[in-house]
């Protein structure tokens, strides 16, 4: 059985509209399915709508969040409800193009345990958030050691990474820890539909926040730019030091004060930065540390199997 993991926040609109379009595929191709959609705490009738929606056709799971925790926290509690031999994540918005859950399940059944969906066009996407995807995917895959350019979260999954995933309690990104955890893995290719209700749910300073976060969990390499700093600012003093003694040797002072203020407001701002790196991992360790969960379902619903 094939799961479609379905998060959503404030989609009230997309709801009955991706499930027709999913369900009509997965009956035309002979495909047994189960439908999770995971309410991230919305604050319009998402829940309700998946309530009733539920009451009307079978195989239907809804969980509602207590709270907005994110769209990570979403795909980590639709993993853990799946119970088919396989799921599909896909947004709700019909951005993910469902005609393509049809050959990512026919990949997996050829043998491939993890099945990506790679952005060949981007959509009707602002030019600078293209480019701030772009160059964020560009660091993540240089840090972590893998290419995820143009990736996403629409993919399949086999059984057995769904149980892998389900497994490690960390806060992963998601699209990157698909890679990591390897496996037999291909790709397919689509192009980003426009929405067809509603508007992005992402902010700018929420693109930006989930970058960071995302880097830092997969990388340490914002932490050794802080050793990089502190060669520099060695190689600097040595400069400086090298200058003030010859100038003491040959009688000249070093002129002015606005050479000391310089260098002062230069130091004191390294400091800041390596502080401010130091002190954002130390902020994430804290974060893993507090052991809570990664979201809390307030209330579920599930489709009672017609006679």
């Amino acid at each position: 059985m094939l799961s479609v993991i379905i998060p959503a926040y404030n989609e009230e609109k997309c709801i009955r509209r991706v499930h027709s379009a999913i369900h009509s595929l997965l009956v035309e191709n002979n495909i047994e399915g189960e439908f999770i959609f995971v309410d991230d705490g919305s604050s319009d009738q998402t829940y309700n709508i998946i309530n009733e929606l539920s009451l009307e056709e079978e195989n239907i799971v809804g969980l509602h969040f207590s709270r907005n925790f994110g769209k990570e926290s979403a795909i980590s509690a639709g993993l853990a409800a799946v119970s088919g031999d396989c799921a599909v994540v896909i947004d709700c918005d019909l951005q993910h193009p469902p005609e393509k859950i049809i050959e990512m399940y026919r990949l997996w059944e050829q043998g491939y345990e993890i099945v990506e969906g790679i952005k060949k066009e981007r959509g009707q996407e602002k030019k600078m958030h293209s480019i701030g995807a772009k160059f964020f995917y560009s660091v993540i895959s240089r840090m972590a050691g893998f290419d995820m350019s143009n990736s996403s979260d629409f993919k399949l999954l086999d059984r057995k990474v769904i149980d892998v995933l389900n497994k490690m309690p960390e806060r992963g990104f998601f699209r990157a820890i698909s890679y990591w955890v390897g496996y037999n893995k291909t790709s397919v290719e689509y192009d980003v539909a426009e929405r067809v209700d509603g508007e992005s749910k992402w902010s700018a300073a929420g693109l930006v926040k989930y970058a960071l976060s995302n880097i830092s969990s997969y990388s340490t390499a914002p932490m050794q730019t802080v050793t990089l700093l502190g060669f520099v600012m060695l190689m600097i003093s040595v400069i400086f030091g090298i200058w003030a003694l010859i100038d003491k040797i040959v009688g000249r002072a070093l002129e002015g004060m606005t050479t000391v203020i310089i260098i002062t407001i230069f130091i004191g701002s390294i400091i800041m930065i390596s502080l401010g790196i130091i002190g954002y991992y130390i902020a994430r360790i804290y974060e893993e540390i507090k052991g809570r969960p990664k979201y809390i379902i307030s209330s579920t619903t599930k489709s009672i199997k017609k006679e």
